[in-house]
């Protein structure tokens, strides 16, 4: 499974490596995410805001 979580922050952070140690989830992407989840394995930043609904939505 592939998991999306919004936002740049220390929870999002923390969010994205405790959901990254599921054995059911592939790849943990972060929109926009920052340097902390930059360097975790299985998750990804994704260059995009947030707030950018449309860019969210074709993602």
């Amino acid at each position: 499974m592939n998991i999306l979580i919004l936002g740049n922050g220390g929870r999002e952070h923390a969010l994205a490596w405790k959901a990254a140690q599921s054995p059911l989830a592939e790849t943990v992407f972060v929109a926009p995410g920052n340097g902390g989840t930059a360097q975790e394995a299985n998750i990804k930043n994704v260059d995009i805001s947030a707030t950018d609904i449309p860019a969210l939505i074709t993602f």
